[in-house]
């Protein structure tokens, strides 16, 4: 009886894991990969449009720390390269941050002049999946991006599409309401 009862939990465990489970640790993104977090040789923009970014991945910026930052900033100060209201801002050379909550998340160096001749990466955090991980959507196709006010007419249009989160779309829901169905059975099995 003890053995029938240990694999019925070793199966609800592993049906579990199936339908909840993520990695741990999640990826590691080396930003720049080998040149790292410089303010030349490096497209941070084609860097991060080749990776997928998710909850719980970690971005590690490797520089020189004399030379070079990492700040954290807004959507609207990362246009306008505006290092002076950070979010967060790192400075040791070897930083590793952890991506915490989905949405836009937008780096730039803060030694003036550096941002502007492309050292800024803005990429965007998916939410840490049930299901399948979504491709990464590429930088090409744009939608306009969310702003609390009209834009200038001339002024250029820096915008991002997401692509549906697993959750969203119809057969995702009904896939999750058939998984729950089946967790909250083994669990009243129990």
């Amino acid at each position: 009886m003890a053995l029938i009862k240990s694999k019925s939990f070793l199966t609800f465990l592993l049906i579990v894991l199936a339908l909840f489970g993520r990695s741990v640790g999640g990826t590691v993104h080396n930003v720049g990969d080998s040149n790292g977090w410089t303010m030349m040789g490096v497209d941070y923009e084609a860097w991060a449009s080749s990776k997928t970014f998710k909850v719980g991945d970690s971005l590690v910026f490797e520089y020189n720390n004399g030379d070079h930052d990492v700040t954290e900033v807004t959507t609207h100060d990362f246009e306008l390269c505006d290092p002076s209201k950070p979010l967060a801002r790192y400075e040791s050379g070897s930083d590793t941050i952890t991506l915490t909550k989905p949405g836009f998340h937008h780096f730039i160096c803060g030694v003036p002049g550096h941002c502007n001749v492309g050292q800024k990466l803005d990429i965007l955090v998916l939410p840490a999946s049930l299901g399948p991980v979504a491709a990464p959507v590429p930088r090409s196709v744009r939608s306009p991006r969310y702003s609390s006010s009209p834009s200038p007419a001339n002024a250029p249009q820096s915008q991002h599409q997401m692509a549906p989160s697993p959750l969203q779309s119809g057969a995702s829901k009904s896939a999750s309401w058939i998984g729950l169905s089946c967790l909250l059975a083994l669990i009243l099995a129990f």
